[in-house]
């Protein structure tokens, strides 16, 4: 890896920890130069606006998505054990940051705002929707799941149970928040095993 290429990874980790707490608009290059110690011309040369920062940041978070929660469950059997692996995974995915999951907080704060950054969340966020209802699928085929039920349906109400769990852990602080996703999860994986 170049130098040039090596310090544009480490000034994307570093805007990537600092998104989590500030959230994706908060992230601008005065605040991330300070935290690098370059200034704001030295960032320039690595990203032409705030914007393409922000863009550079959901990329490096989806790759660290899919090595973090999406491989390992992927390393598992198709079925239950691939399905309670990706959701365990996701669940620590959100305490690998002092801000949270980016994805969960940025879909709120964007979900409205026409641009590029609304356009590469949506991108990353369909790609995980789609990981999910894929490996639901999986877990059809391979009787785990009735293959009566529909597997966008599974990652509609699986992504409900991943945001709800986002904001009782940032917003109230539940301690109890991973408890009760992990009974809202099984009580979804004992519905899709049912036959209606």
């Amino acid at each position: 890896m170049s130098k040039g290429a090596e310090t544009y990874t480490a000034i994307v980790e570093h805007a990537l920890n600092l998104s989590s707490e500030l959230g994706l608009e908060g992230l601008t290059i005065g605040s991330l130069a300070s935290q690098v110690g370059m200034s704001k011309s030295g960032l320039y040369a690595h990203f032409a606006s705030k914007e393409a920062l922000q863009c550079a940041v959901l990329q490096a978070a989806a790759t660290r998505f899919s090595e973090q929660v999406l491989l390992p469950a992927l390393a598992q059997p198709a079925g239950l054990a691939r399905l309670n692996t990706l959701f365990e995974q996701w669940m620590r995915w959100g305490g690998l940051f002092s801000g949270g999951c980016l994805f969960a907080a940025g879909g709120f704060e964007y979900d409205d705002r026409p641009g590029p950054v609304r356009d590469a969340l949506r991108e990353q966020l369909g790609k995980m929707l789609a990981s999910v209802a894929r490996i639901a699928d999986s877990a059809m085929a391979c009787n785990a799941l009735s293959a009566e039920h529909c597997s966008k349906q599974f990652a509609f109400e699986y992504w409900g149970i991943i945001l709800t769990l986002h904001q009782h852990q940032r917003l109230f602080a539940a301690e109890d928040a991973q408890a009760l996703a992990r009974t809202a999860f099984s009580g979804l994986l004992k519905r899709f095993q049912a036959t209606p």
